[in-house]
């Protein structure tokens, strides 16, 4: 699909990204509750959300200057958190064909949910993408800011069952993309390797671990596999163009 309609699909994008708000909000409030009490002030508190703009990796800086740790121990922590990134764009690039000038706008504001809704939907336009990435980031950025303003009179959003939000929202985006014994196998196979491993690594480590499994499985299964017949080339041509 192409941008002949920006205003349109940019629309499309952003409320496609619209029932994740309920988990992404809670957790934007407990991030700068816990921002707050490591001693960060709110512009500190609101820049990591704009300019890092990855909740696992914001809730292991604070945690981290909490205790003191050193710049280079924040920056590595966090560095090592976002690689999975790397693999979504690789992924998303194979159908969202973009030119160079809209690349990184889109790598910049890519979220784990961002993905999953991007990967799950039919329509591939940079302005469609860029609705659902800056519907996630306006929350978040928004929810930061209410969470440092009200202060300790947020709950624990574990405590609210809050955090079961997440992995639901993802498994209902997942279903649909499983339609082969291949994937329903890679899915099964990650899921399984994902849940081991989150019981022995700390933070983000078990979904690029899992992610980076799970690709080179996929590829392995998949190999010799002609590329995927729906994707116009022609189109693809002009939209990089």
């Amino acid at each position: 699909m192409d941008d002949t309609d920006p205003g349109g699909a940019f629309g499309r994008g952003f409320w496609a990204l619209a029932p994740l708000w309920l988990g992404v909000v809670p957790f934007g409030l407990a991030y700068a509750v816990t921002a707050r009490a490591a001693g960060l002030s709110l512009l500190e508190t609101q820049a990591l959300s704009a300019l890092v703009f990855a909740g696992s990796a914001q809730f292991s800086a604070v945690g981290l200057i909490a205790v003191g740790a050193a710049g280079f121990e924040i920056v590595l922590t966090t560095l090592l958190l976002n690689v999975r990134h790397l693999l979504y764009g690789l992924s998303l690039g194979r159908v969202f064909r973009l030119t160079r000038r809209q690349r990184p706008a889109a790598a910049f504001f890519l979220t784990d949910e961002a993905f999953g809704v991007a990967a799950g939907a039919k329509e591939r336009s940079f302005a469609f993408l860029m609705g659902i990435e800056l519907s996630l980031f306006m929350m978040w950025n928004l929810a930061t800011l209410s969470g440092f303003l009200l202060g300790a009179t947020i709950p624990d959003p574990a405590e609210l069952g809050v955090d079961l939000i997440f992995p639901l929202a993802f498994l209902a985006l997942l279903v649909p993309l499983v339609r082969t014994r291949v994937e329903l196998l890679i899915a099964v196979g990650a899921g399984a390797l994902a849940f081991g491993l989150q019981q022995s690594l700390p933070g983000g480590l078990p979904i690029l671990f899992t992610g980076i499994a799970g690709s080179l499985l996929g590829a392995f299964l998949t190999r010799g596999t002609p590329a995927d017949p729906t994707i116009d080339l022609d189109e693809a041509t002009r939209e990089v163009a």
